[in-house]
């Protein structure tokens, strides 16, 4: 039976962006059981710890939430990419099985992740969605592996725009920021100049 997540970020007792996770999780669960009554995730959370930062991770299947946890959370740095081409890769929703994305990660050599290239086209890197800067507008690939809740949220405000980017694009772009529910918007960036073909 397919099972699928939610991770969320509580930071100081706060929760982010439940509603973007809500959003996801019942969208996902219409699609796949068209039948099952929408969920709310507030009546599921555990004791939420009140300073520092923690990963909420939610696991969910066509039966309703099956499993809840909430612990501490550390970021890892990223200060290298490996483009890493992989055109029948798909990762639409946010499944538990995540083994064709860690054999992809298991090929990044020496680097610290990697950003995976789809039918020519930049996508996301094994744990996050990106964005580039240009000098003047930060974009975010039209067609990404997984439509993040973080990326929705950054789109809906305005500061990201959307745009097919391919990897011979790099050169007009000065910096790259890797950014999910976990990792705040400008948490993690990294020149362009460290994403290795």
């Amino acid at each position: 039976m397919c099972r699928f997540i939610e991770t969320i970020r509580v930071d100081c007792g706060e929760v982010r962006n439940m509603a973007y996770h809500e959003r996801r999780m019942n969208d996902t669960r219409t699609h796949f059981w068209p039948e099952s009554p929408a969920l709310q995730l507030t009546g599921y959370l555990p004791a939420i710890p009140g300073s520092g930062v923690h990963k909420l991770r939610i696991v969910y299947g066509q039966n309703g939430i099956e499993e809840v946890t909430c612990t501490p959370y550390t970021l890892r740095p990223v200060r290298s990419l490996a483009l890493i081409q992989a055109d029948d890769i798909d990762y639409a929703c946010k499944s538990t099985d995540r083994s064709a994305l860690n054999q992809l990660f298991a090929r990044r050599g020496a680097y610290d992740d990697i950003l995976i290239v789809r039918r020519h086209l930049l996508t996301d890197t094994s744990i996050a969605n990106i964005a580039l800067f240009d000098g003047s507008h930060w974009h975010t690939p039209q067609h990404p592996l997984l439509k993040g809740t973080k990326r929705a949220a950054l789109l809906e405000e305005g500061i990201l725009q959307e745009k097919d980017i391919r990897p011979e694009d790099l050169p007009s772009f000065s910096t790259v920021r890797l950014f999910n529910a976990m990792i705040d918007w400008g948490e993690l960036e990294l020149p362009v100049r460290n994403i290795i073909p």
